[in-house]
């Protein structure tokens, strides 16, 4: 019995695909009642890394829970798929996707941001600001009872974010393309789809690539409501893990190779909470819908967006070539 019913539905999906999911544990997490919590890592499709690679991940923030449910909904659902649909199954012969649903289980299971230690994993990374960033919510090293701890300077990644940051070299570091998805909630009224860098306001070396694969979305899907910006637009947060991955593929392999664009899907919770004030009484109301037919609009509304993302990665010519340089507006 894992105690938690997000990594059962993780394990169920495994054992519903009958050979199409295959699951790797990367880390496990022990709670203070001393519950073990594996962190589980997904891959479907064909092996060879350097194939164009999609990487799906969820769950950083315990109380999130929506976004590992999102990730879970369209995992589902392509299984589903692949049962029946042959051409499905050709595309997945020439790329595949990753995911890591639920990067924080212990905070999931403690119905709190951070992990078990305190530290929010989304400030944990070796990347400091450049220039002011927000009390507080850019980070801060002063107490892990305080929110938004990023842990002790010149300590080793915590457990769960060194397991993402050794997932995504592994599996996605050495493909022809590569475009990481990562599902959060709880920032204002809008979904909005962010691309790096939460570190700062300087240009991001990848801005023409994300600006390229945002046309295609408003071309492909005129009607979208998503907002596409840079995070710095936002707010800036030191120790993003996003960032930090981004900055070592690039020292890995250059900006003359292949791509590696980290995106960041920010489910506007407000409106949740807007529509339904009484659910910042529950536990998680700020950063979940709680009613439940809301629940199941959140759930199918992204999918036509992730498998947007997913035939992106396989077909990179579409939006990624003969582009101004980086400096282009936007």
């Amino acid at each position: 019995m894992r105690g938690l019913r997000e990594i059962q539905e993780i394990e169920a999906l495994v054992a519903l695909s009958r050979g199409l999911v295959e699951a790797t544990q990367l880390a496990e997490v022990v709670t203070p009642d001393t519950r073990r919590l594996p962190v589980l890592g997904l891959r479907i499709g064909a092996s060879d890394p350097s194939l164009p690679t999609l990487g799906m991940f969820g769950g950083v923030h315990g109380v999130e829970r929506i976004g590992t449910w999102a990730v879970l909904s369209f995992l589902y659902s392509l299984v589903e798929n692949l049962r029946w649909d042959r051409d499905l199954r050709v595309r997945f012969e020439r790329c595949r996707l990753v995911a890591i649903p639920l990067i924080n289980p212990g905070g999931m299971y403690l119905g709190q941001r951070c992990n078990p230690r305190g530290v929010d994993l989304m400030r944990n990374a070796p990347v400091e600001p450049a220039g002011q960033v927000s009390f507080l919510l850019g980070g801060q090293r002063w107490s892990r009872h305080l929110p938004w701890y990023r842990g002790r300077r010149g300590d080793p990644l915590e457990p769960e974010a060194q397991a993402l940051v050794d997932f995504v070299e592994r599996e996605m570091f050495q493909a022809r393309c590569a475009l990481a998805v990562d599902a959060h909630s709880g920032f204002g009224v809008d979904d909005r789809l962010w691309y790096p860098y939460a570190h700062g306001r300087q240009p991001f070396p990848r801005t023409t690539e994300a600006i390229q694969l945002a046309r295609l979305l408003e071309r492909t899907y005129p009607h979208h409501r998503y907002r596409v910006e840079p995070q710095s637009d936002s707010y800036t947060t030191a120790g993003d893990l996003w960032d930090h991955l981004f900055d070592l593929h690039v020292q890995q392999n250059g900006l003359d190779g292949p791509v590696f664009l980290p995106w960041t899907l920010e489910m506007g919770s407000w409106t949740w909470v807007r529509k339904n004030p009484k659910q910042l009484l529950s536990p998680g109301g700020t950063f979940n819908p709680m009613v439940p037919h809301r629940i199941h609009r959140v759930m199918r509304q992204h999918l036509v967006l992730f498998d947007f993302f997913l035939r992106a990665v396989a077909n990179r010519e579409a939006w990624a070539s003969s582009v101004p340089g980086p400096t282009e507006e936007r």
